[in-house]
This record gives structure tokens, C-alpha cells and sequence, in this order.
């Protein structure tokens, strides 16, 4: 795949194998063998082939392996960046938000538990 920009086209064995591609070769480029990679990431060398041929292994390996070929640098994209809206910047508070609001939901809206109700 030359183009990642259309990634949510492709398959999940296909972002895979493209992820193995990468690994294999910057894995290569450092002039590093797959047995000597292993041994430094303290997984199997048939982890490693694993994850080259574009198949699933678990996340604590691929970063161990990411940290031995110091690229780990492609797992900034999961960092939470603070977004700040202008009314939080206004008021000079940074909190990150915890949880989803419904559309059209607002502590407006439910106004005091006081109120009148009728009843």
C-alpha cells in the first residue's frame, strides 16, 4: 500500500500487514536479524516473524519490539491532547472530559431541582 491516507479502507489484515512491512523494514534497516531482535525484546523469534508476516500478536510484545527498533515514536498518535474549549479558556479551567453528553442535553435544561412542578 503506497497511500496509508485511506486507511479506514483497508482491512484489518491489511493495516497488519502493513504494520509488519514497517516493522520488518526498519528491522532491516538497522541491520538487526529477526533472532537478535528477538532476544533483546525477550520475545520469540517467532513472535517477531509473527508480526513481519502481518499477523496478530498482543500489544505488550509489539511495543516491546517497537521499543528495541526505537520506534516507538509511531504510537504518538494515541496521546490524549487537551482540548480546551474557548469558554473553558475563558473561565481559565482545564479539565479534560470524562464522560459523552447527549445532543441537546444541558445542566440548563434540567434547571433547578426546585422548581415548581405543578404537583
Amino acid at each position: 500500500m503506497s497511500n496509508i491516507s485511506d486507511i479506514n479502507l483497508l482491512s484489518d489484515k491489511a493495516i497488519l500487514t502493513t504494520i509488519g512491512r514497517f516493522v520488518q523494514q526498519t528491522r532491516i534497516k538497522q541491520n538487526i536479524k529477526q533472532q537478535e531482535l528477538a532476544d533483546k525484546a525477550a520475545v520469540s523469534r517467532s513472535t517477531v516473524s509473527l508480526f513481519e508476516r502481518g499477523e496478530g500478536i498482543s500489544l505488550t510484545n509489539m511495543i516491546k519490539i517497537l521499543r528495541i527498533l526505537d520506534a516507538l515514536y509511531v504510537l504518538k498518535e494515541f496521546e490524549v491532547r487537551e482540548e480546551i474549549s474557548p469558554l473553558q479558556l475563558a473561565k481559565g479551567e482545564k479539565k479534560l472530559r470524562k464522560r459523552v453528553m447527549k445532543k441537546g442535553s444541558n445542566k440548563d435544561n434540567n434547571q433547578d431541582d426546585n422548581q415548581d412542578l405543578g404537583w
